[in-house]
Formats: C-alpha cells, sequence, structure tokens
C-alpha cells in the first residue's frame, strides 16, 4: 500500500496553476476589486489574471502569513500547508477562491474554520482534472501522465448563486 509519504508533492509542491484554469472560473472573478494572489510559485498568476481582464493584481513573493493585502484572494495555495492557511484565511476575513484537492473539505481544519460561518464555503466543480504545471526546484518537470487527483475551487463570501456549481467549460 503507497502512502502520502511516497508522493512526489511532499518534498515538491509546486503545481502552476495553468491559464486553462483560471479562464474556467473568470466569470466569478470580481475584475473591479483588486485580487491578492499570495502564493508566488512561478510568478505567472498575475500575468494570467490580467489577461483575463482583472485591474489589479497583487502579486509579490512575500510571506502570506505577515501581510494583508488586496480586497480578493485568488490562489492556488501550496497543499502541503494548507492546514495553517485555513485559519489565517479565516482570520483575513476576506472573500477567496482557491483552487484545492477535493479532498480537502473532508479535512478537520477545514471543518473547523468553516463549517459553522455566516457565509458558507461555496463549491465549484471543475467540467474535467486540473493539468497543473509541476516545478520542482523551479524548474518545469515534463509530465508523462495526467493529473493524478481532482480540484475544486472552494469560495468564502463571493456571493455565488449556489453553494455548489458545476462548471460547463
Amino acid at each position: 500500500m503507497a502512502s502520502f509519504s511516497t508522493k512526489t508533492f511532499q518534498k515538491h509542491d509546486d503545481y502552476m496553476t495553468p491559464l486553462s484554469a483560471w479562464e474556467s472560473i473568470s466569470h466569478i472573478i470580481p475584475k473591479d476589486k483588486v485580487i491578492w494572489e499570495p502564493f508566488f510559485g512561478d510568478g505567472k498568476s498575475k500575468e494570467h489574471l490580467m489577461s483575463l481582464g482583472c485591474q489589479e493584481v497583487i502579486h509579490e513573493d512575500i510571506d502570506f502569513f505577515e501581510n494583508d493585502k488586496g480586497e480578493v484572494i485568488v490562489t492556488n495555495p501550496p497543499y502541503s500547508d494548507t492546514k495553517k492557511i485555513m485559519p489565517r484565511l479565516k482570520a483575513l476575513g476576506k472573500p477567496f477562491i482557491l483552487i484545492m484537492p477535493c479532498s480537502k473539505l473532508t479535512t478537520q481544519y477545514v471543518r473547523e474554520n468553516f463549517k459553522d460561518t455566516e457565509d458558507p464555503l461555496q463549491i465549484i466543480v471543475p467540467r474535467k482534472r486540473v493539468q497543473f504545471i509541476k516545478l520542482v526546484d523551479g524548474v518545469m518537470v515534463e509530465q508523462r501522465n495526467c493529473c493524478n487527483f481532482d480540484c475544486f475551487w472552494y469560495c468564502w463570501k463571493m456571493n455565488l448563486p449556489k453553494d455548489l456549481m458545476w462548471l460547463e467549460k
């Protein structure tokens, strides 16, 4: 039986979001708000979000836990740090859109931080599996196979029309 400790994402948690994933939720991202994309990765998220019509995107290589920027957080956080990220997001109190594995929904730390909030978490289900761009030590790695995990877009305070939405493209 394989354990998660054998997976490469334990050592290399750098999965960059392709433009196609941002495009799939472009209609959800508020273009008139200052977007904070706090997890720098390869630095391309700002370029992607601006190309989709966002007027102002803050995307700097700074510590998420020591800063508070923008009006709405839109990001692909490092999955190995979500246990620390979720309480920080709640404390910031800002609307957010995060792409994370669907398995994060059943974690105790997501439950503890968002189950009894006035604004419930809302979930957007992608049409298909996101093919992230994998980096190892800052270098893009050619992947032979498709991404082996499914993701949801986790939204909070985004006032979506439904708590569960299915993307068609």
